[in-house]
């Protein structure tokens, strides 16, 4: 069967917007698949966690792929308005013809299927192996376990003392400041007295929601000692903007040694009737 022409130059012009999105989905895709790095990245703050870089990376692999997209696009809309003068007679098309159909659906399906697939493909592998992983964290002898309470407007901390359970006269209970080991698995239950909060640690690259009735759990391990930011990511009220604490990671020595005097300064000052201090709970196995 012979071709005409005209419907061979039909046939390129309709093939050529596809291919050359699949060529910048293509392009895009090799940053996605780059080997994550250690970094902070732009206008980020500083990565202090031992598994940071993996969100770092994919916020960067993202920003990367919007720009080039952006300056595709953006490329494409400029020399069709200098090509197209004053004279052109502009054809409408409703979207329903096979060349359209065509056009958008190789676009779409060579973004979507290419980076966005490569892009979900990492970051659940993150997440199952990595950030709720939390039966290896805790798989660790050194591993440290804290139970946080939210309320308007501050954070409880509760660590289990020297007998290892929760809720005990030995715990070590601080308000609005936590303090870790450094290179050391943090194992972190979340709830709420009264509202939902958020549990933000940005420079630990993790947040959980506080929800009431309800116990949420993290997990991350600090790289390097240091005072760093602890901030409520869920609007919860009046003075939201003063739900904050410190957290301080120390040497493995300096928190060994903190959180024995800690401990027995509670002990002396354990109250039995003071209802309201025994907020913790059991351990919950998530």
């Amino acid at each position: 069967m012979k071709i005409s022409p005209r419907k061979w130059l039909g046939a390129r012009r309709a093939l050529l917007p596809a291919l050359a999105g699949f060529a910048v989905a293509l392009t895009t895709a090799g940053l996605s698949l780059a080997k994550p790095q250690p970094g902070t990245g732009i206008s980020l703050p500083v990565d202090a966690s031992a598994d940071g870089h993996r969100i770092d990376w994919l916020i960067g692999v993202t920003n990367a792929i919007t720009a080039v997209l952006f300056v595709a696009m953006t490329a494409w809309i400029f020399i069709a308005a200098i090509k197209h003068g004053e004279k052109h007679t502009a054809k409408y098309d409703h979207g329903t013809s096979k060349r359209s159909m065509f056009i958008a659906l190789g676009m779409a399906g060579s973004v979507f299927v290419v980076v966005d697939g490569n892009l979900f493909v990492n970051s659940t592998m993150d997440l199952e192996t990595v950030y709720h992983n939390f039966k290896e964290a805790e798989k660790d002898p050194n591993s440290v376990l804290i139970e946080v309470n939210g309320h308007q407007w501050a954070w409880d901390f509760r660590y289990a003392g020297p007998d290892g359970k929760f809720n005990t006269k030995d715990d070590i209970v601080r308000l609005n400041d936590m303090r870790i080991p450094v290179d050391t698995p943090i194992v972190i239950e979340v709830a709420s007295t009264d509202v939902i909060h958020s549990f933000n640690l940005p420079n630990m690259r993790t947040k959980v929601d506080a929800v009431p009735g309800q116990i949420n759990k993290i997990w991350f391990k600090a790289k390097m000692t240091g005072e760093f930011d602890i901030g409520c990511a869920q609007h919860c009220g009046t003075n939201h903007y003063k739900m904050k604490a410190l957290l301080t990671v120390l040497s493995k020595e300096e928190y060994a040694k903190w959180a024995k005097e800690t401990s027995a300064i509670s002990e002396r000052a354990y109250d039995e009737k003071d209802e309201s201090a025994h907020w913790g709970w059991d351990w919950k196995d998530i």
